[in-house]
């Protein structure tokens, strides 16, 4: 974490990829924290994995991410791959700390998850595969990529598949660049990517119940622990800022003091929602039927909106608190890196976006 947080700023500034906190983070095993610990990981549950998520935002939006985003989809491989390739890619994962990230959405599709144009061509015991992603985390950066694509040629576009390709058996041409408010470090543009790998790279269970069982439940909980991570960062500069102000003045109290007090409420609040989600998580966990019922997904996705609106807020209150200097580049208590980072959690990974599939689902479940 401290790593992080010396080179964060720069992360920022210059829009590069935090290689110095992803080196320290494979240095002390966390990449293989989520596997079980018979294949060499350290079996961690979601709650562990979202406290050093946490832990990152504080010092740095962008490699809490990361984190994040590794650690949803290996816990993907964990839950839905249990042949004995995925069982070996798990082990190859602990032992050598690979970096994961996925390819989910797609040029023609529009950005959906549940739906793709690609479709897997098999030829023998190979696969074959293309695709455009519009974004793809860290891309240029992972060591295996989780891509989701038709079945087959002839399949329907929502029966889907998920393979994890490794980066040697994979070429990948960035599509764009990645100029963004927040995040900046996640270094996510589009790629055109063609995959010629082993069919054991094909997860066991088809993508409509690793994403409704894993993938959508434990990224939304990933994702706000990151977000709660930044709002202790916030939290941390107001009450230092009001702290410095009641020693500047022997008189009463300053109103910030009270501001300060409202802010500690509506932290709390991000508190319980995260670890809230991640504990739910745990107990439907080893309850299939349950994890994909329309109630369930539409909890967590309202973990994920209500921790990015609730960031936004939290932020933009710490940056009243503390006034003009957090606003400033390199006077503490600056703020502007976390203020962007706030809104990057709802316009990167749109809350429109699930909102408008959450509106579906609400009239799905009254319906029955």
């Amino acid at each position: 974490m401290r790593v992080a947080a010396v080179w964060a700023d720069e992360v920022d500034r210059e829009g590069r990829f935090p290689a110095e906190s992803v080196a320290a983070l494979r240095s002390a095993g966390l990449f293989g924290a989520a596997v079980p610990t018979d294949l060499g990981g350290d079996g961690l549950s979601l709650t562990r994995l979202a406290a050093i998520t946490r832990a990152l935002g504080r010092s740095c939006g962008s490699s809490a991410m990361i984190f994040a985003m590794h650690q949803t989809q290996v816990l993907s491989v964990v839950r839905h791959g249990r042949s004995a390739s995925m069982r070996a890619l798990l082990a190859a994962i602990a032992e050598h700390q690979l970096l994961l990230t996925s390819a989910t959405t797609e040029i023609d599709v529009r950005g959906g998850v549940r739906s793709s144009g690609c479709a897997v061509e098999h030829r023998g015991d190979r696969v074959r595969l293309a695709k455009t992603a519009p974004v793809i985390a860290y891309g240029g950066y992972a060591d295996v990529v989780l891509v989701t694509a038709r079945r087959t040629p002839a399949g329907a576009p929502n029966d889907q598949v998920l393979l994890a390709c490794p980066r040697s058996e994979m070429r990948l041409t960035p599509v764009g660049t990645w100029h963004t408010i927040g995040f900046r470090g996640t270094r996510s543009p589009g790629f055109r990517l063609a995959v010629d790998t082993g069919s054991g790279a094909l997860l066991d269970d088809p993508y409509a119940e690793v994403s409704a069982q894993t993938m959508l439940p434990a990224s939304h909980v990933l994702w706000s622990a990151a977000c709660l991570g930044i709002a202790d960062a916030a939290l941390l500069r107001a009450r230092q800022s009001v702290q410095t102000a009641r020693r500047r003045s022997a008189g009463p109290a300053p109103l910030s003091s009270i501001r300060l007090a409202e802010l500690v409420i509506a932290h709390q609040q991000l508190v319980d929602t995260v670890f809230g989600a991640a504990a739910r998580f745990e107990s439907l966990a080893k309850n299939p039927a349950a994890m994909s019922t329309v109630g369930v997904a539409l909890e967590f996705n309202a973990v994920k909106a209500s921790a990015s609106t609730l960031l936004i807020d939290l932020v933009g209150r710490a940056l009243t608190i503390c006034g003009l200097t957090g606003s400033l580049p390199g006077h503490e208590p600056a703020m502007s890196r976390h203020l962007r980072d706030a809104y990057g959690t709802a316009v990167m990974i749109s809350n429109d976006r699930i909102l408008n599939h959450d509106s579906q689902l609400a009239l799905m479940r009254l319906g029955h």
